[in-house]
């Protein structure tokens, strides 16, 4: 079986793409560290904003009910934040691949309901004006 030179017919297309998978691998790469460099930003941010929660939780309208889901949530923002700060991206990903795996009907649903409240405020504005018939 005849095989190509090592500079033969192939090799160039070969060669440009193994260069493209390792750029793309490096530019992977970069953005991982990216994200990974502001996590303890984000869940410093979720930190204050659970404290922020739970501090006004007592003065919120609608009474006990009210303030026990906003206690409920402002803890959830903490565990929350305690996670992104203690995960990097690849454990994110593995976490949410498992997810996926484990539950793909309830993130189907999530997936299409996140879409809809998206679709819904970005296309908000411009109802405004219409008059119903």
């Amino acid at each position: 079986m005849p095989t190509s030179p090592p500079n033969g017919p192939g090799s160039g297309a070969q060669d440009g793409a193994s260069q493209l998978k390792t750029r793309a691998a490096e530019i992977g790469q970069k953005a991982a560290n990216a994200i990974d460099d502001r996590r303890d930003a984000l869940a410093s941010g979720m930190e204050s904003a659970a404290t922020t929660l739970h501090a006004r939780a007592e003065s919120l309208p609608g009474g006990e009910k009210v303030a026990r889901a906003a206690h409920a949530a402002a803890q959830s923002l903490e565990d929350a934040s305690d996670y992104v700060r203690d995960q990097d991206l690849r454990g994110m990903l593995s976490d949410a691949r498992q997810l996926v795996q484990r539950n793909p009907g309830a993130v189907l649903l999530a997936a299409v309901a996140a879409g809809f409240l998206l679709a819904r405020a970005f296309s908000g504005s411009g109802e405004q004006g219409r008059v119903e018939s």
